[in-house]
């Protein structure tokens, strides 16, 4: 009994012991998974922001289950002179890349991108090699002939062939002259918080000139270029290229995402492009009239020139002796249409084609009606055609 009992107390004072190992050793590991470098988490969405509309839909093509750009300049409002809401300039302080046209569309920009952004990477599409450039028009009263060749206008089909529907060689994009003012091109001092970035829809002195539309205040330096470059599809496609290279160096985990997203997006802008082509072949040829000069890359990208605007900026108020002139062009011409923007109202348009037989209807060049979104790009150029195409037909 006694002997049994010690060994049974000598069991016990092992088990003790082994239990005693058993915890240390549990509490050894712990502190080696504590101690141990955890593995990188993966960076959250990059926070990029978009100028206007058209951009921000190729940047949240390409950013397609990545996240969502934020958009500056909303549906509706010029980008040529904009007074930034809280929101948006939130936006920028948070943004680590920054697309925009340039301070050709909105000068404005600058100012608010050096306050509000300065440590985020700022990427100019205009600037971007290959993509087409077009002179600003001088002159409200186009000259009567055909828009010249744009190069990437016979390559529609090879946009595919070369990048799963994309990129191709578009160097040289057409000379077609061009374009249009930008009100805006006032300095807009006194930013503050960027409530004084007004709209400025007057812009005074416009009529400093009488009736040619000169829009006093918008002056560019000579050989500036007009900065709708997005409504030549192939510019597009260009961009996408820098979209998907910016948005890879800054978030190298999901750069294959980027680029696939990239390739089908221009797989989509090439199958919009085909269908703006065909929509318009049958009208090629017919005279029209735009509510202000904002059309050249669409003009010389589908060889539909226009005989001229109304003004040549959206700011610009043109005078009766211009009006009474571009009635009497269209006309002799025998136009078909003359078109507004949506945000304009049409009595100016009116005032030219009461009387005359000339119909009258919208083309909306920033996407005003469309949602915002990865769609808009490609919606944007069918739709242009296709009111083109309805207003110009028999």
């Amino acid at each position: 009994m006694t002997r049994r009992g010690g060994r049974d107390m000598r069991e016990g004072m092992r088990g003790t012991a082994n239990g005693r190992a058993t915890t240390a050793l549990a509490l050894a590991l712990l502190a080696g998974l504590a101690a141990a470098p955890a593995e990188a988490e993966p960076r959250g969405p990059v926070r990029a922001a978009a100028d206007i509309a058209p951009v921000h839909s190729l940047v949240a093509m390409v950013m397609r289950d990545a996240g969502a750009p934020a958009l500056i300049v909303p549906p509706g409002a010029s980008p040529h002179g904009y007074a930034l809401r809280p929101s948006q300039a939130r936006a920028l302080q948070e943004a680590e890349i920054v697309f925009r046209i340039g301070p050709g569309l909105t000068p404005w920009l600058e100012e608010a991108l050096e306050d509000l952004a300065g440590d985020a990477v700022s990427i100019t599409l205009a600037e971007v090699p290959g993509i087409s450039h077009l002179p600003i028009r001088d002159d409200a009263m186009f000259e009567a002939k055909a828009a010249p060749h744009v190069h990437g206008k016979d390559h529609a089909e090879e946009q595919g062939e070369d990048h799963g529907e994309g990129k191709d060689d578009h160097a040289g994009h057409g000379d077609h002259e061009d374009h249009d003012d930008h009100d805006g091109h006032e300095d807009h001092d006194g930013r503050g918080d960027h409530a004084d970035h007004a709209d400025a829809p007057d812009h005074d002195g416009h009529d400093a000139h009488g009736d040619r539309d000169d829009h006093a205040g918008h002056d560019h330096a000579p050989g500036a270029n007009d900065p709708h470059m997005w409504l030549n599809p192939d510019n597009a496609v260009l961009w996408l290229d820098v979209i998907e290279a910016a948005l890879s160096e800054a978030d190298p985990d999901r750069a294959d995402l980027y680029a696939a997203n990239a390739d089908a997006a221009r797989a989509r802008i090439a199958a919009a492009t085909r269908a703006a082509e065909a929509g318009l072949a049958p009208v090629h040829g017919r005279p029209y009239a735009v509510f202000h000069d904002a059309y050249a890359h669409f003009e010389a990208r589908f060889d539909m020139p226009a005989l001229g605007a109304l003004a040549l900026s959206d700011g610009a108020k043109p005078g009766a002796r211009h009006l009474a002139a571009l009635r009497d062009k269209l006309v002799e011409a025998g136009a078909r249409c003359v078109f507004s923007e949506p945000q304009f109202p049409p009595r100016m348009v009116s005032a030219i084609t009461e009387g005359t037989g000339i119909r009258h209807a919208d083309l909306d060049p920033l996407g005003a009606e469309l949602a915002p979104g990865p769609a808009l790009y490609p919606a944007l150029i069918e739709a242009m055609a296709e009111a083109m195409a309805g207003c110009l037909k028999d």
